[in-house]
């Protein structure tokens, strides 16, 4: 046990009536919805990096957060660091976390030093899950922080750095699978480029491919049973990356053989900084059949770059969580707060509120979400837009046959409303 968080008794349900800021309002791990408790359908995870690893710097500022486990240069910090994430775990009644390899051990001076320090932290991982119940939802490796991996991991002209990253990978698929894993994934922070002058474009894809491809062999070989995926993210740092959003991911899945292999884990952030909605993205990874898990939070509209704020909008959770449901839910992935605190909140109850206001809000999303499902005016308002194809057969045939038909019958199609602000109301009632 630590200190950290003294005085901050475990969150509980006390209903949307209550005034207790450290209580839950909307989330109620065991009201059953849709058939399962609501802990089940939304998979709760804390993210190891922004709640325990970050500092509170920004470009223009540096450390705010001081920490017990800080500096984080030791094995004995990252213990204590460990002990205050799993009191934070209990506290919340989160079912699950995730990590990068650099977030949970201290950069040693070799590959070797950094591989026993994860061996090591994983045992004490391994201790901590099993005496409090809390599941890894996803492991990944940080192959993005380090200067070595300033041109990109996989990606990288120097060989020597693709082999770098490659061992770290083995190593963090390797404590994932010790750690009973639900998931891993692959995110390169860096696998883009600043500038074409002196990039080759079809040489690094190719070893973004070949990268990928080593990995899903390698975790089939150890009998790793989670989903492998991939998470997109189309700029900052770099000024154009690889994986810009679920389409183009899907692209590069189809031309490496791997669309049945790798999954998304979409994040809200990464998806507005890439032109798009969140719903937009899960809708589209729901279609192409290749949604696996989430990362929640929300950017600041108002800036460019990607803020990683707790979720608080409900109406937009609402939407993300009903692609979700269409896309019948979030199987073995989850949700997971990939959200930091402002530099300003520094104290250990400000981490605590920041996860009981996300959760709500997630829960209230939900929430709607289900009732908009089980209602089901949408799915028929949808149903109905394209009804006529139910009974048509124009896919099936030749341009020459359906100009025949269009001339035979002297169609002269009307446009038909979409309905949309209809819909827009409808959405609203719910919420």
């Amino acid at each position: 046990m630590t200190s950290f968080f003294d005085g901050i008794a475990p969150i509980r349900y006390e209903g949307p009536q209550g005034d207790n800021d450290f209580a839950y309002r909307h989330y109620n791990p065991e009201e059953v919805i849709l058939g399962k408790p609501m802990k089940e359908h939304l998979r709760f995870a804390v993210a190891y990096w922004h709640s325990f690893a970050w500092e509170g710097n920004d470009p223009f500022g540096g450390q705010t957060l001081i920490r017990p486990w800080q500096p984080q240069d030791s094995m004995e910090r990252a213990k204590l660091k460990a002990d205050a994430a799993f009191e934070l775990f209990g506290i919340l009644d989160a079912p699950y976390f995730c990590f990068h390899d650099a977030d949970v051990r201290p950069e040693g001076d070799s590959f070797a030093e950094n591989h026993a320090r994860l061996d090591e932290i994983t045992d004490y991982f391994g201790q901590k899950m099993e005496e409090t119940g809390t599941g890894l939802l996803w492991g990944t490796a940080n192959l993005f922080s380090h200067r070595r991996f300033m041109s990109g991991a996989a990606t990288n002209p120097d060989p020597d750095v693709y082999a770098y990253a490659a061992a770290t990978v083995k190593s963090c698929l390797d404590a994932t699978q010790r750690l009973g894993g639900e998931n891993y994934v692959m995110w390169g922070g860096r696998e883009g480029y600043e500038t074409l002058l002196n990039t080759d474009l079809a040489r690094e894809r190719e070893q973004a491919g070949r990268f990928l491809c080593q990995v899903v062999e390698y975790a089939r070989k150890i009998g790793f049973e989670g989903q492998l995926l991939i998470e997109p993210k189309p700029q900052e740092p770099t000024k154009h990356q690889y994986d810009y959003d679920v389409a183009t991911v899907y692209g590069f899945l189809k031309d490496f053989g791997l669309e049945n292999e790798v999954r998304v884990n979409i994040e809200c952030g990464h998806a507005v900084l890439a032109g798009h909605s969140f719903e937009h993205e899960l809708a589209l990874a729901g279609a192409l059949g290749i949604l696996g898990s989430i990362d929640m939070n929300r950017n600041d509209y108002q800036s460019g770059w990607d803020t990683d704020q707790f979720p608080n909008n409900v109406p937009e959770v609402a939407l993300a969580y009903y692609e979700i449901l269409r896309a019948g839910g979030l199987g073995r992935g989850g949700t997971n707060f990939d959200a930091k605190l402002r530099r300003q909140s520094i104290d250990p109850a400000d981490l605590v509120l920041a996860h009981v206001g996300g959760m709500d809000t997630c829960a209230a999303g939900f929430k709607a979400a289900a009732r908009m499902l089980e209602d089901g005016e949408l799915e028929e308002a949808r149903q109905a837009r394209y009804a006529g194809w139910d009974s048509s057969d124009l896919l099936g045939q030749d341009l020459e046959a359906i100009a025949q038909r269009v001339i035979e019958q002297d169609l002269d199609p009307q446009p038909r409303s979409g309905r949309q602000e209809r819909l827009e109301n409808l959405v609203n009632r719910y919420l």
